[in-house]
């Protein structure tokens, strides 16, 4: 079974390392499409901040041949 991680800004995603997510600090637009490509193999659910997933949808983020799901916080 795979891992959780969250990633986004400092403030909403900090907390979730108490519940066992892998947190990937993303606080500008380049960190997060950068720590999407970084996550660890055995990720298979995303929780993103809303300015996150913004981020992935305006660059290059998913590598091919990996599929994971990714769910976006509520504003």
């Amino acid at each position: 079974m795979g891992r959780v991680a969250a990633l986004g800004e400092r403030a909403r995603v900090a907390g979730l390392a108490l519940a066992g997510a892998v947190v990937l600090v993303a606080d500008d637009p380049e960190a997060a499409r950068r720590g999407w490509r970084n996550l660890p193999d055995d990720i298979d659910l995303v929780i993103l901040t809303p300015a996150a997933a913004e981020a992935l949808d305006q660059g290059p983020a998913t590598p091919v041949g990996r599929r994971r799901l990714a769910v976006v916080m509520p504003p």
